[in-house]
């Protein structure tokens, strides 16, 4: 009775699971995944267990069945095996079914887990391409061969199992005997194990043959792909080894035929011996001596094809190349000549967080993403501009209030979009809204249209728990936004579409098991208009209804068609593509960004081929998935568009309020910039020597400078073209030095250019300073200003450090923030000060960035701190002292401005204007000392130079140096 009661309940979670499942994908309107993925489950599990058992249980029934009839005695003679034998009889029955559902059980499951292998190898579309050795279409090695190896180890397995089964069952029931001179066995039991043996070595002989394919994934050579010992030593050895296999394979079977253990014993010596010699040996051989003495030689033409291929595969074979001077005179620039440089971001997704949510988060229950996102919007001329977004989402009850009612029923969505254009600040140096608040106001609420703001579904972690929304619209209990008077908020009523209904007494019941959750089955506040809302996040969402895709870390937010909409990327990925280089996903993608966990790590999977072939959006409202192909000439894509017909729907059906928010992809640019510090080079004995190898550089703004510094999304004009949104990076040597070595943009914007990957390759003859060089030139030059600023209980935070070209040179832009406590206990947040701008020798800092352009191409060079010398005039000490006071002065102003409640921010603004006036006051004393003989080098010093004395010291007391490790700071 206890054993049927905890079936019956093991059955019933069983049941709710799939059922609750099945409710998802109907209410996401993806019954076709859940349908097609469950029943291609069953049929392989069922295939795999059939299979299992046929072949396993029936060679241990027909061991069974030809046991000899006098079985303990025909050898003569008792042994240990009669008394397994007696315990074991009376319940073979028992043994049998137990041992045989298990192997059903886990083989089954193991091959309902390759369900995706064997869709790919029905669906398999060609790739129109073939391969340099064996001249089979791509398609062979993506498609059919995992599925060719799949079913070879699925029968390795059986066979070995039942070769083990047989062998037991003989033995117990005498079919042989291990004794004094050796084994003696019955001739059923000879046949049948003879037949084993020879069924084995057939499939070693077919292994041996498809082998040979696996030798373009091979990882031997100086590089990915078939190399010369594979291609001259070890493909004839896999040949010779799979007819050696085969003639043992007879011999085996002859054993049928001829008793003694002859035959068998010289089958299976020449086979290992022949494995031993022919595939290990000669190999090895070969490549000590022939090819290790003359490896370039010899690898040359295998290395052109793991370039070749590699290319194609990272989708690199397009991408251009060319050489650029990198002026580094600014007196022959005409600052006006770019318009792009007007316009570069100053504003960092990366820090700013923390500033959106002291400024708009409006109430502490909701919270704005680790790390904020780069996207187009007009301004009020109809320009595109980059912005800063972030969607105000929820975050759960207040403390003290978080019971069942309000997490599940009550505090249910976030709400609003808040965005700033990357270029300005207000005069308080805070980000300028052009879409905030609560309801949302701002201009670019009339220009987008935005006319849903409400965010049920979004990348807190809040939106892993589920919702109960919907309920009685004529009594809504669901908190929308904080409002004045009343009740002091407005309630809302969900009436979308992106839940499952929770009215009925079963789907109640089935969720209430799910969770755990009694409440859910209890409940008066649920009736037939509730729905419940789970898997809120947009990356698991669109994982969950497209499992064969690999999802961008970073889904963005967009106002589309009026609307808040997640963005994502989906890849097409495979380990499968002949000669191409296989990498780590995560390895690849991972920089300061993954690092800090402020995106999602890729899984370290090994990947050789990627395409981005998916955007995806999610609806923030009512958690609509849509699938868009994006990359059509795919041959993944059409496979499983083909596995899962009209799931994805053509780009064409994509709005043009949507396309225009389209962008390039990070982890495909990081995928690509990694793979392409080493292919950009085409030539194999370049690539040989390595010599051309680059590095993505350190993060200047962060501790460790192993740490790779991020992509920035940014507008940018290239040479020869035009202002265009894209994804940048940069390039420094692999060896040696920190000096620029190239700088790599992508077009991100949806149209003809979309994807033009293009590298400016610097002179190998000139140093060109990197951001690590660059960063410490901005910190030795300018430590006196800067220190200034980060007094008392503020600190320096420098931004992201933005590379673009400008005027036949190369421009650096940074934002330097000061991050400040506000008062209340809340947490600090930074602030824009200052715009740090170099350009070859030259650097300007400005408190934006048309000063500091102004410094560096029409004003005065910024002079490095130099020691004052003994004779210093007392004039100009003094007046270095009372600039440091005001500048003080005004700092303890705009502190105390922040810390009342509310901030006075009139106040705060005309003590940044006093702390202004006082760093010019600073600037033209320090101009009066004597000037070092000795001119700035061209190359920027990594050295900091002292302070003049007077001057307060470097790190003022209690406040960090202005180093990487105030970047690296958390608030």
């Amino acid at each position: 009775m206890a054993i049927a009661l905890v079936a019956i309940v093991a059955l019933f979670f069983l049941f709710s699971g799939i059922y609750t499942d099945y409710l998802w994908f109907d209410a996401a309107n993806y019954t076709t995944i859940f349908s097609g993925v469950l029943l291609t489950e069953i049929v392989l599990f069922l295939v795999g267990a059939l299979l299992m058992v046929g072949i396993a249980g029936g060679n241990m029934l027909l061991a069974f069945r030809t046991r000899p009839m006098f079985g303990p005695a025909m050898f003569g003679g008792g042994s240990g095996a009669d008394r397994y034998r007696m315990a074991l009889d009376p319940h073979r029955k028992l043994i049998f079914i137990v041992g045989m559902g298990l192997f059903a059980l886990f083989s089954g499951s193991s091959f309902a887990g390759q369900w995706e292998t064997w869709l790919k190898f029905i669906n398999g579309e060609s790739f129109g391409k073939q391969d340099e050795l064996f001249k089979e279409d791509i398609s062979f090695y993506v498609f059919d061969y995992p599925f060719i190896r799949m079913v070879l180890n699925f029968l390795f397995t059986a066979v070995i199992i039942s070769i083990v089964l047989a062998a037991i069952t003989h033995y117990l029931y005498g079919g042989f005997r291990l004794q004094s001179p050796g084994v003696h066995a019955s001739r059923a039991a000879r046949i049948h194990l003879s037949v084993l043996l020879g069924v084995f070595v057939l499939l070693k002989a077919v292994a041996y043959f498809y082998d040979r394919y696996g030798l373009v994934f091979s990882d031997r050579g100086f590089v990915h792909g078939a190399s010369y010992t594979d291609v001259n030593a070890v493909l004839p050895a896999k040949t010779i080894l799979a007819i050696i296999a085969l003639i043992c394979a007879a011999l085996f079977f002859a054993g049928i035929f001829r008793p003694g253990g002859m035959l068998p014993g010289v089958s299976a010596g020449l086979l290992v011996l022949s494995a031993i010699l022919i595939g290990g040996v000669y190999p090895a051989l070969v490549e000590q001596f022939q090819v290790k003495p003359n490896q370039q030689g010899k690898e040359s033409a295998y290395i052109q094809r793991n370039i070749n291929a590699t290319r194609e595969a990272y989708n690199l074979d397009k991408t251009e190349v060319e050489n650029y001077n990198a002026e580094s005179d600014p007196s022959k620039v005409q600052k006006e000549g770019d318009a792009s440089v007007s316009g570069v971001r100053l504003l960092d997704p990366a820090l700013l967080s923390s500033t959106y949510e002291q400024t708009q988060r409006i109430r502490g229950f909701y919270n704005f993403g680790d790390t904020l996102d780069v996207d187009r919007y007009p301004d009020s001329t109809g320009k595109l501009v980059d912005h800063v977004v972030g969607v105000r989402e929820m975050t759960g009850p207040p403390e003290g209030q978080n019971n069942w009612i309000n997490r599940a029923l009550v505090y249910t969505h976030g709400y609003g979009f808040v965005a700033a254009p990357g270029n300005q600040v207000d005069g308080g140096g805070l980000p300028n809204y052009d879409a905030k608040d609560m309801p949302v106001t701002g201009p670019l609420v009339n220009t987008t249209g935005l006319r849903q703001s409400r965010v049920y579904f979004g990348e807190e972690p809040s939106a892993e728990e589920y919702v109960i929304a919907g309920g009685n619209p004529k009594n809504p209990q669901e908190l929308d936004y904080p409002q004045t008077g009343g009740t002091g908020q407005a309630n809302n009523t969900y009436d979308g579409k992106g839940g499952v209904r929770v009215g009925s007494f079963i789907n109640r019941l089935v969720y209430a098991a799910k969770y755990g959750e009694a409440n859910i089955l209890l409940s008066g506040d649920i009736n037939d208009n509730s729905q419940i809302l789970y898997v809120r996040n947009p990356r698991d969402r669109v994982q969950k209804v497209a499992p064969f895709l690999t999802l961008d870390g970073n889904p963005y937010p967009a106002i589309v068609d009026g609307r808040i909409t997640w963005i994502l990327d989906g890849y097409t990925t495979s380990n499968d593509y002949p000669y191409s280089q296989s990498e780590s996903l995560g390895d690849m993608t991972r920089d300061a960004s993954t690092d800090r966990r402020v995106i999602a790590q890729q899984p370290s999977d090994k990947i050789n081929y990627i395409r981005n072939s998916v955007k995806a959006t999610v609806d923030a409202y009512d958690g609509t998935v849509t699938l868009y192909g994006w990359d059509t000439n795919d041959p993944l894509l059409k496979t499983w568009s083909k596995a899962f017909p009209g799931i994805i729907r053509p780009a064409s059906e994509m709005s043009a309020d949507l396309r225009n928010h389209v962008r390039y992809p990070e982890d495909l640019f990081k995928v690509q910039r990694y793979t392409l510090s080493r292919y950009h080079i085409t030539n194999p004995a370049a690539f040989y020597s390595g010599q051309d190898f680059w590095n993505v550089p350190g993060d200047p703004t962060q501790n460790d400078k192993n740490i790779k510094q991020p992509p920035y999304y940014l507008t940018t004009t290239m040479p020869g073209g035009t202002p265009t949104f894209s994804l940048t990076t940069t390039f420094v040597p692999r060896q040696g030095s920190a000096n620029l070595s190239a700088f790599m943009a992508v077009d991100s914007s949806a149209g003809s250019g979309y994807g033009r990957l293009r590298i400016l390759r610097m002179p190998s003859n000139t140093p060109i300073p990197g951001p690590g060089q660059v960063q410490n030139a901005f910190q030795s030059r300018l430590a006196g200003q800067l220190n200034v600023m980060g007094v008392g209980s503020s600190s320096l935070r420098y931004g992201n450090l933005l590379t673009l070209p400008y005027a036949g040179g190369l421009l650096y832009v940074e934002p330097v923030y000061v991050q400040v406590a506000a008062g209340g206990g809340q947490e600090p947040y930074p602030i824009l000060q200052r715009v740090l701008v170099s350009y070859g020798n030259k650097i300007g800092v400005g408190p934006d960035l048309e000063k500091a352009l102004a410094e560096v191409f029409g004003g005065q060079q910024q002079q490095p701190n130099t020691p004052t010398e003994q004779n210093v005039p007392n004039q100009a000490n003094t007046a270095i002292n009372s600039a440091i006071a005001n500048a003080k002065k005004a700092y303890e102003d705009a502190q105390k401005a922040l810390q009342s409640s509310p901030p006075n921010w009139d106040a705060y603004g005309e003590a940044q204007k006093r702390l202004e006036e006082a760093l010019k006051a600073l600037e033209g004393a320090n101009a009066q000392q004597p000037k070092p003989s000795a001119t700035p080098s061209a190359t920027p010093s990594a050295t900091p130079s002292a302070t003049p004395s007077g001057s307060p010291p470097a790190t003022p007391s209690g406040s960090p140096s202005p180093t990487g490790s105030q970047a690296a700071g958390t608030s």
